[in-house]
């Protein structure tokens, strides 16, 4: 049974074996060693860009791409400063409204690619130039509040593990495997492998492609709240960077470009692999002038991958169609 699993989630296994090996050297080139203070600080910037891969990771599986996902999330963010504040039920209002609204932007997404007949990176390319402009008339400039008491719960630990780990752990377990045994899920998988096959069996194709962007929308607002769970404060500026992230740790994380294949696991993993380089280069003693050029070296190199792969399979169709 090991066998066979280790066989079938080839990817995802050497994504967790490389990432495994990447954290253990951070820790150990980290002079604080590993401590709650550490794992915190680095968990906490890991999510972030995990919840932004799992967006990306729903649109993907699709055999979509979302450009968006970081406008998503800086708007959410500059919204949170905003409302995320005052007595209980106001937070809680507020923050239901941020997810709301981070939700209805993934939807738009999923209508103009649906019933719009654009290209994904087309749409979402454009949609994220209106998002991000909300986001700068709702914050010009950093600042803004949110509620402290919120921030700390979700930024610190619990018993020694930081809550950030637990919170992902939480969705991971209510999503990950569930997700490739319902319907939804089957669908999904069912798009991205083969659009038309999925169509002859009944799959919904129209409202399964709304409910992938809604759910991209959804989790790339989750990341703009966890932001400012951080920060405390608001930014419109933070989405460019996590947009290009998000595509590099899904493929990191064994996730295919050209849809159907890989999971919410392997996109989290992503995430964490391409944060501890990251954390590794900074602690490593490399200048700080050439950290940037690695990083997008990584980057690029992991896009190119994923590229690659679509181009493959399409040379395979064309020789098959001759």
């Amino acid at each position: 049974m090991l066998r066979d699993y280790l066989k079938n989630n080839r990817r995802e296994v050497l994504a967790i074996a490389f990432f495994l090996l990447a954290f253990v050297a951070y820790l150990s080139t980290h002079p604080r060693g590993v401590s709650t203070y550490v794992l915190t600080i680095w968990a906490n910037q890991a999510t972030v860009l995990a919840l932004v891969a799992m967006a990306q990771f729903f649109a993907v599986v699709v055999r979509g791409l979302d450009l968006s996902v970081g406008a998503v999330m800086a708007l959410s963010n500059t919204l949170a400063s905003h409302v995320v504040t005052g007595s209980g039920g106001e937070v809680a209002g507020g923050s239901i409204l941020v997810l709301a609204v981070a939700t209805g932007c993934g939807l738009i997404n999923g209508a103009i690619i649906v019933y719009g007949r654009i290209q994904p990176i087309v749409a979402t390319l454009a949609t994220g130039s209106v998002f991000t402009g909300i986001a700068l008339l709702l914050r010009p400039t950093p600042g803004g509040d949110i509620d402290a008491t919120l921030a700390d719960a979700m930024t610190y630990d619990v018993a020694g593990v930081p809550t950030a780990l637990i919170l992902l752990g939480g969705i991971l377990l209510a999503i990950h495997i569930p997700f490739r045994r319902t319907g939804l899920g089957v669908a999904m998988y069912a798009i991205g492998s083969n659009e038309a096959g999925a169509v002859q069996s009944g799959v919904r194709v129209d409202a399964t492609r709304l409910t992938a962007y809604a759910a991209a929308g959804l989790f790339a607002g989750l990341a703009g709240s966890f932001v400012g769970y951080v920060t405390f404060s608001g930014d419109a500026n933070i989405g460019p960077s996590y947009t290009l992230n998000s595509l590099a740790a899904v493929v990191l994380g064994g996730v295919l470009l050209r849809g159907g294949a890989g999971t919410l696991l392997g996109a989290v993993v992503g995430a964490f692999i391409l944060r501890t380089i990251s954390a590794l280069m900074f602690f490593s003693g490399l200048p700080p002038l050439a950290q940037p050029f690695f990083e997008g070296l990584i980057l690029a190199i992991a896009i190119a991958l994923g590229g690659a792969d679509v181009f493959r399979l399409r040379n395979k169709l064309e020789v098959l169609e001759r």
